[in-house]
């Protein structure tokens, strides 16, 4: 008797309505744009903390090219402005971390059977 008693008020009082209905739509793009999101960009952020001579990398710009050095800004800490010297071709650019998109397995190594 109670619940009904409040789902009364509440569809008497069209603000109840309103405020639930900003609710429910606030909780629709956290579940669906949000929270997905913010999940990519921490794997994103792990990938590119753990990179390594060896792994191929795509930039930004869509080169693409094999990890040769890694010049670190802080001992120990990456950061995206940390300096990463990449081959490509017969080229060697340097490029930011930050400035990375994709990491690829290293070059040589076996990937798992699907």
């Amino acid at each position: 008797m109670y619940p009904t008693l409040l789902l009364l008020q509440a569809t008497a009082n069209p603000i109840y309505g309103t405020l639930f209905m900003y609710v429910a739509i606030a909780a629709i793009f956290y579940f669906i744009l949000w929270r997905p999101q913010q999940r990519q960009r921490k794997q994103h952020d792990q990938t590119i903390r753990a990179l390594k001579r060896g792994d191929e990398i795509v930039t930004a710009g869509g080169i693409v090219g094999e990890v040769v050095h890694i010049k670190e800004q802080t001992a120990g800490q990456p950061t995206p402005e940390d300096q990463i010297t990449i081959r490509s071709g017969e080229s060697r650019l340097v490029v930011e971390r930050g400035r990375i998109v994709r990491v690829g397995a290293a070059r040589g190594a076996a990937t798992p059977a699907p």
